[in-house]
């Protein structure tokens, strides 16, 4: 008697057109029950934006009285200000793949994985649904900022940018934890990998210091840094009189490159999660 196949992987789905109406339902409907989701429980965007109000009121409050860093025409605070927009964002999203491991665990990946949905859709539902809660956090960052005094841009067409580069850094960062999430594959090293992996990212960055303030070597990081040009395009936009030291133009080319380059990547090795 001939035994039993072991079940191998789900078949790949086909992959369509990216701007064809099936391909973006597919990503609309991921998007929809990850927000689903957040809004039946928001405590850990609101509790993931304690840490960067306490940045504001207690780091930038000294650092600001104590005129040790030169930030040109603007205050300290005001310079900070989008820095910690940047680490809201990097931070929630860099451990938004504890939940792509907890879907797995509970085996809805596989069932994502079996549907006729592509793996990019599947891949860039997740990271538009991590652009939301970005959001969120860049609603709270301005509220404060704006009751301490920092004199912010509030023209709509920059409040727009600033929330487009705050999607656009969250799908970014979020879809590189995918990328960690299918290779430890584990909830406990992923917090370790995780806490190694934001305090490099946030310090070698312009975000609470200027990159000219760095040594040769952390410079050339700092540029290789993505959340660099995060936080220049939100600094450009978010603050009255501040300039942006990249240009808008490849500030916003550097992250959409790196995010569609991570995005073929995940998308490759999403169904490694279950494997």
């Amino acid at each position: 008697m001939t035994s039993a196949r072991p079940a191998g992987p789900p078949a790949a789905s086909a992959e369509v057109n990216p701007l064809s109406p099936s391909y973006l339902e597919q990503v609309g409907a991921v998007a929809d029950a990850e927000f689903r989701k957040m809004i039946r429980d928001p405590t850990e965007i609101f509790s993931r934006a304690v840490q960067p109000i306490l940045w504001l009121l207690i780091f930038g409050q000294v650092f600001s009285k104590l005129h040790e860093i030169p930030t040109g025409a603007i205050s300290y605070l005001a310079f900070l200000a989008p820095g910690v927009l940047a680490q809201s964002v990097l931070f929630s999203a860099i451990f938004y793949g504890i939940n792509v491991i907890w879907e797995k665990d509970l085996g809805v990946i596989h069932k994502l994985l079996v549907s006729p949905a592509a793996r990019s859709a599947l891949v860039l539902g997740k990271a538009l649904s991590s652009g939301f809660r970005g959001l969120v956090q860049a609603v709270i960052i301005y509220l404060v900022s704006f009751l301490l005094g920092v004199g912010l841009d509030l023209r709509p067409p920059h409040i727009l940018g600033v929330f487009a580069a705050v999607i656009l850094g969250s799908a970014t960062f979020s879809t590189f934890s995918l990328i960690v999430a299918c290779w430890v594959k584990s909830r406990d090293r992923f917090m370790g990998i995780g806490q190694v992996l934001t305090m490099p990212l946030f310090f070698a960055s312009s975000a609470i210091y200027p990159i000219g303030l760095m040594p040769a070597w952390l410079r050339v990081v700092a540029h290789a840094n993505p959340l660099s040009y995060l936080v220049d395009a939100m600094r450009s936009l978010m603050i009255e009189g501040a300039q942006s030291a990249e240009g808008l133009a490849l500030d916003f080319t550097v992250l959409a490159l790196v995010f569609l380059l991570l995005t073929a990547f995940a998308s490759r090795v999403y169904p490694n999660l279950i494997r």
